[in-house]
């Protein structure tokens, strides 16, 4: 047995215990973000400043025209649909005789009413060709390998693609939410080079949005991304922001690290989650006010693309519901939640079109080695080497 689980789980007791310890202390920095937010929604307008002239280190929520909000679910519509993709790769595996490396998209079309329908497709596409493997800088000989986390952007790229595709395909009359699984900011290209922003962002997701963007002139489509069980602190930090007592607020200038945590006003409400404030607040089916991303990535690019989001509870979860500014704008948020709540209830907890697409796209253990075996099984045919590297073939044999 190579894990000793006899020595792991001592470690999780540890862990667990500690966790516990915690409890009470989160209870009560939950409770005090809590009266915060309370306090601070009747001054929208100060809050707004400090957040606009803030310097801190963490990522803060803009405020759109509320801090506290419940909003009731409105009925779905007698017919629409809900369209959804998803992506799987598997990434060039440098041990391998061959470079290359597959990115497969699942698509989703859900009809409701009285016509119901569906169609689920998978569609692979196979990079081998060095134009495919990299991504050069036209200006200058520097070039990235498409792999890994570039390999993961450029999947997301295809996703938002083949979404755009799928709304093309849809009738006019017939009202639509096309979702996408995770956040629509791609904050893993912050500090890639310039040529790798433009190449996989303006160049090909935030095409892809503005062409679902177009599409929805003419038809009733609103686009959405769906996080499960999110992490994330926005609303919570807008709140470190508020009770701050330095103003403009700045962390490097007034509270560096020799600043003890204890000496810090902010702390009260640190390690609070922005979920677990609304699951205090919403009830089912209700969703919280509309808050704006300030993250970098999206103030420099994403334009009429802006990403705005709220928060949903839903029977099971709450979860953030993230889009762009022009589907608040063309007042399709209600359409948004109604939509997003009826797929939750029909897929258990979580949207159903978003799980048939990721069941479209999933690439099993067994197809990753299928897919290497045909890889080998094709050069063998066209007689070129079949080679690997020896650590890979040493881990393909038993020694003991």
């Amino acid at each position: 047995m190579s894990l000793d689980l006899n020595q792991v789980a001592a470690q999780i007791e540890g862990m667990a215990a500690g966790l516990k310890a915690e409890q009470k202390e989160k209870e009560s920095h939950l409770s005090h973000a809590l009266d915060v937010l309370r306090l601070k929604s009747g001054d929208l307008d100060s809050l707004r400043k400090r957040i606009e002239s803030n310097k801190t280190t963490w990522l803060v929520a803009g405020i759109a025209s509320e801090l506290i909000g419940r909003h009731e679910s409105i009925s779905c519509p007698p017919d629409f649909a809900v369209i959804a993709v998803d992506g799987s790769h598997i990434d060039v595996d440098r041990h391998s005789a061959a470079r290359c490396c597959l990115i497969n998209i699942g698509s989703v079309i859900l009809r409701y009413g009285q016509n119901p329908d569906a169609m689920l497709r998978s569609r692979p596409a196979l990079y081998a060709s060095e134009q495919d493997l990299t991504i050069s800088d036209p200006l200058s000989n520097d070039e990235q390998p498409l792999e890994r986390e570039l390999l993961g952007i450029k999947r997301a790229v295809a996703e938002c693609q083949a979404l755009a595709e799928l709304c093309e395909e849809l009738p006019p009359d017939l009202p639509t939410l096309a979702l996408l699984d995770g956040s629509l900011i791609l904050f893993r290209l912050a500090g890639q080079p310039d040529y790798v922003s433009r190449e996989l962002l303006e160049n090909g997701y935030l095409k892809a949005l503005n062409r679902i963007k177009d599409i929805s002139k003419k038809k009733k489509l609103a686009l959405a991304s769906y996080i499960s069980f999110p992490r994330s602190t926005e609303v919570v930090n807008a709140l470190r922001v508020a009770i701050c007592p330095y103003d403009p607020p700045d962390c490097d200038r007034n509270c560096p690290r020799s600043v003890p945590s204890s000496k810090r006003e902010c702390e009260a409400v640190a390690g609070v989650q922005d979920s677990s404030i609304f699951s205090r607040i919403l009830e089912p089916g209700e969703r919280s006010a509309i808050f704006i991303s300030r993250s970098s990535v999206v103030q420099k690019h994403y334009g009429e693309n802006e990403v705005r989001f709220f928060y949903l509870q839903g029977d099971e979860e709450i979860a953030r519901v993230e889009f762009p500014r022009w589907v608040e704008e063309r007042g399709l948020v209600d359409l948004v939640q109604a939509l997003v709540l009826d797929q939750c209830r029909r897929g258990q907890g979580y949207p159903v079109a978003l799980s048939e697409a990721h069941e479209q796209a999933v690439v099993t253990g067994a197809d990753r080695e299928q897919f290497q075996y045909l890889v080998e099984l094709a050069l063998s045919e066209k007689r070129l080497s079949t080679t690997t590297s020896a650590k890979s073939r040493s881990k393909k044999t038993r020694w003991i």
